[in-house]
């Protein structure tokens, strides 16, 4: 595909998914916002079967929200329904997925130094990853155990930690990680699909037939509902963890990437708790506390000199000639990579003074994440980052 067409088609999908993403996190977060924050009603609501209302201010107008324990006695004319956030997003994200890492499969989601895989092992690998997730959590979530939250959040830990692991031992890291959120996005999504959306329809025909609708619907469509909200910001974060290389380009990136699930799932926690009222500080102190550790565990090992080495003085053509070599095939101001044809992130090595404007972000990418050069496309060396490395430290 011609690399023009490709960079308007990823703005184009990329921008449609980050609103449709918007939209639907945002209705989520405000559904159990509402939920939570429901009181008993006055007995005159009760007596028409409402089970709890509030009173909220917003736009310069006051709100009055209410809640049936079930349904109304009849189904009023017009009825909102809230699906397509939660479809258009999967959709956008399944395209950028294709388009990204299966129509450039070779660029990003191939990494020869992890396994030796063709464009069609690669997707099929891919495809399968999301069916084998999405898979097992269903049949979990409609059996008993879906009554037993502790013991079913174990068990979809111990699956999402073997497929971080199997996925980060045939894909690049970055691969990896957007399928594990491809793979909890199709859960999120499918929670819509499978669950809410055909319970909310039932409880509609009920009505509308006049018939008493069955307690167990609201209570399926609640559990994926909740199940989707712990599920919310990890998926947030793997959607920006391509820009953050220390955590994915880690040689532990798959416990990194359970980890940090496991954090931001705490940090919703808080805020859930909070809806009820509930204060409970230290679920937030000790999420953040536990990103402190983690990123005092994954920080790179700091670069040690011997006396020879930090008495050499590395040659300032030395130094360009690398980069030149290594680096300018994207970050120039006319790259010749096959993918990049436009400098990432504006960056262009034009002479020695760019060099060292961006030398702290060299160090960052090339000696300690070394995520750059990308997939090391153009093979640079261990000596060479050694020599980029003594260079930086004696002109820091």
């Amino acid at each position: 595909m011609d690399p023009y067409i490709n960079e308007w088609l990823n703005l184009v999908i990329r921008f449609a998914h980050l609103i449709t993403g918007i939209a639907w996190i945002g209705a989520s977060f405000y559904f159990v916002w509402l939920d939570n924050h429901l009181e008993n009603p006055p007995q005159w609501k009760a007596d028409k079967g409402i089970g709890g209302d509030l009173w909220a201010i917003h736009g310069g107008g006051f709100y009055e929200v209410a809640k049936y324990k079930l349904a109304p006695e009849k189904m009023p004319t017009t009825l909102h329904w809230f699906k397509w956030e939660a479809y258009t997003t999967w959709i956008t994200g399944f395209l950028l997925l294709s388009l990204m890492f299966y129509v450039g499969a070779e660029s990003y989601l191939i990494d020869k130094r992890v396994a030796v895989l063709t464009q069609f092992q690669a997707i099929a690998l891919g495809l399968g990853s999301i069916v084998v997730g999405v898979g097992s959590y269903e049949v979990l979530v409609r059996t008993k155990l879906r009554e037993h939250g502790v013991i079913l959040g174990v068990i979809l830990i111990v699956i999402g930690t073997a497929l971080s692991y199997g996925l980060t031992q045939v894909f690049s890291a970055r691969g990896a990680y957007m399928h594990m959120g491809a793979i909890i996005g199709t859960i999120m999504a499918g929670n819509v699909f499978f669950g809410i959306m055909p319970s909310q329809r039932a409880l509609v025909k009920a009505v509308e037939e006049g018939a008493v609708p069955d307690p167990a619907y609201g209570l399926n469509a609640k559990l994926r509902s909740t199940h989707n909200t712990y599920t919310t910001l990890p998926v947030i974060f793997i959607m920006i963890s391509n820009h953050y290389p220390m955590t994915y380009n880690h040689s532990a990136n798959w416990l990194v990437l359970i980890a940090i699930i496991l954090i931001t799932a705490a940090v919703r926690q808080y805020f859930v708790l909070r809806h009820f009222g509930k204060q409970k500080p230290m679920v937030l102190v000790g999420s953040v506390v536990a990103t402190i550790i983690l990123a005092f565990a994954i920080a790179p090992r700091a670069t040690e000199f011997t006396a020879e080495q930090k008495r050499q003085t590395v040659n300032i053509a030395k130094v360009q000639a690398i980069i030149e070599q290594r680096c300018a095939s994207c970050h120039s101001a006319t790259p010749t990579d096959d993918v990049f044809t436009i400098a990432p992130a504006g960056v262009v090595f034009n002479d020695m003074t760019s060099i060292e404007q961006w030398a702290p972000r060299i160090k960052a990418r090339v000696i300690d994440a070394k995520d750059m050069p990308f997939m090391n496309k153009t093979q640079m060396t261990e000596q060479e980052r050694e020599l980029l490395a003594i260079w930086i430290a004696n002109n820091s």
